[in-house]
């Protein structure tokens, strides 16, 4: 009953906050492009997340701007994991997302102007398509988060990883931050409106460079960047 009557209370603070920030983002991208305007999204972020009861806290060393592009790995918890990494993260970063998201009203739009690509996970053709965009824009320099599980966990547990990530990061020999989520679940179930005001964690690891795994298969790279994050949430 708590639990519902925080939601109740939350759900609006939260909507009110993204809807605002919303409106000045859409405003100041008339002027300024969206890289540069990171540091707006980064504190837009932590206010979303505020409004929804929740305080971030950092562990571990973010890697620095001058060493970009980067791809932060992570493990898939909840709808907070995207605000959680760009809040956590010192520099611009794009994302790859599931693209039934970018139909949806005022965040699809958002997502789109901020420059994520979608991806059709059950559609290989266009799921590879998507990841060579990806691919084009790392050799760019820019950065991005990808989750290797595709979706949220339903059980808090991660589940399996797909290879395309480590595909992309073999193709391009950007450096991996494996990266770990802790107390999202806990915070916004998939299929639970309620939340759960708490501590959301990032907790970043050591970067993995290109010479460290050029000689891995993805099979093995794959394993490796799954044992680092389990590590990094345990």
């Amino acid at each position: 009953m708590l639990k519902a009557l925080y939601s109740i209370i939350l759900w609006p603070l939260a909507g009110i906050s993204f809807v605002i920030f919303f409106f000045i983002y859409l405003i100041l991208l008339l002027f300024v492009p969206g890289p540069k305007l990171h540091p707006i999204v980064k504190n837009g972020s932590r206010l979303m997340m505020l409004c929804g009861g929740q305080r971030l806290k950092v562990k571990g060393t973010a890697p620095p701007k001058s060493g970009e592009p980067y791809i932060y790995l992570f493990n898939h918890e909840s709808m907070f994991d995207h605000f959680m990494l760009v809040a956590a993260v010192n520099h611009y970063i794009s994302a790859v997302g599931k693209a039934s998201q970018f139909s949806w009203p005022i965040w699809g739009f958002l997502v789109k102007r901020y420059g994520a690509i979608p991806i059709q996970r059950s559609n290989l053709p266009n799921a590879i398509q998507s990841l060579n965009l990806a691919e084009k824009a790392i050799r760019k320099g820019i950065s991005f988060i990808i989750s290797p599980e595709g979706t949220r966990t339903l059980s808090g547990e991660m589940s399996p990883f797909k290879k395309g990530p480590f595909h992309v990061a073999k193709n391009t020999g950007v450096t991996i931050v494996p990266t770990g989520i802790l107390g999202a679940f806990s915070a916004k179930k998939k299929f639970d409106w309620r939340l759960h005001p708490g501590t959301l964690t990032v907790h970043f690891g050591d970067p993995i460079y290109s010479d460290d795994y050029k000689n891995m298969s993805v099979e093995d790279l794959r394993e490796l960047v799954r044992k680092k994050i389990k590590l990094l949430i345990s």
